[in-house]
């Protein structure tokens, strides 16, 4: 096993600070680098993306658990200290410099299965989930997402029917896939320490609901969710059949979207999915 410096020696060294444009927040417990590293179980051999590595915290505890890491940075200043976690690291690490949202990850690991582990940038963090989460194939390349968010961002998407949390995310994390909240992370465990806590969500895909177009459930969740306050036979008025279609999957029109279940949404977007959607 490579014998590194500290982390706060690496950013010393090369002169990084956490960018705020960036929303980079930089983890130097080592220890509970590891535990974050250990959530998704034997990484050893494994394919992992990561986005946004910095100066390469979590980086170093995958590549001591034996996985094969492509990492994707935007920020230039970070790319020297992850080069030579690469020398420390032969054949373990390739480095890819662009922006995550612009770039397709299936292709980008060869269309080989791969687990997904991050400390996010909380600029970013939602539409990469979100962006994970959808499409009509399933199930997807990724085997696991680990990811830090920002704690409140965490309850949305573990969240149950009934509760102010409850809401699109949930719906979308939870309809074909199983969710959970894996570690709570103090905000003092940062450099800079954020003003909000975080929190670490575990996703595995699930089996897909069977006739349910995806691109159906989020226009649903989209129209329901943004009006969210309004009963649903106001809500889904712009989604054409939908308040019809509450009627034949026996949800009352005149509750709201926080009370509908995950399987009840599936069940109005089922009924609406046409075979050519």
């Amino acid at each position: 096993m490579a014998d590194l410096p500290p982390l706060r020696e690496v950013i010393a060294r090369h002169g990084l600070s956490a960018s705020k444009a960036l929303g980079q927040n930089f983890l130097f417990d080592e220890q509970l680098l590891e535990r974050i590293a250990a959530i998704p179980g034997d990484l050893a051999g494994r394919q992992v993306l990561e986005v946004g590595p910095g100066p390469g915290g979590l980086t170093r505890a995958l590549l001591r658990a034996g996985a094969r890491v492509t990492a994707i940075e935007m920020d230039k200043r970070c790319l020297p200290a992850l080069a030579e976690l690469g020398e420390a690291f032969p054949g373990q690490l390739r480095v890819v410099e662009g922006d995550a949202l612009k770039l397709d990850h299936a292709g980008l690991m060869g269309g080989e299965p791969f687990a997904v582990l991050s400390n996010l940038p909380y600029n970013v963090g939602t539409a990469l989930f979100v962006r994970w989460l959808g499409g009509e194939a399933w199930p997807p390349l990724w085997t696991s997402l680990t990811l830090m968010f920002q704690q409140e961002v965490a309850q949305r998407i573990v969240a149950q029917p009934g509760t102010s949390a409850y809401g699109r995310l949930a719906v979308l994390a939870q309809w074909r896939a199983q969710a959970k909240l894996a570690m709570k992370v103090h905000r003092s465990a940062f450099t800079p320490p954020p003003k909000v806590m975080s929190a670490i969500v575990h996703v595995e895909p699930d089996a897909m609901p069977a006739g349910v177009s995806a691109r159906m459930l989020e226009r649903l969740t989209e129209a329901a969710f943004g009006q969210r306050r309004k009963m649903l036979r106001q809500s889904l008025k712009g989604v054409p059949g939908a308040v019809d279609a509450l009627e034949v999957v026996g949800i009352d029109p005149q509750r709201r979207a926080e009370t509908v279940t995950v399987t009840e949404f599936a069940n109005l977007a089922r009924v609406l999915t046409r075979p050519s959607s």
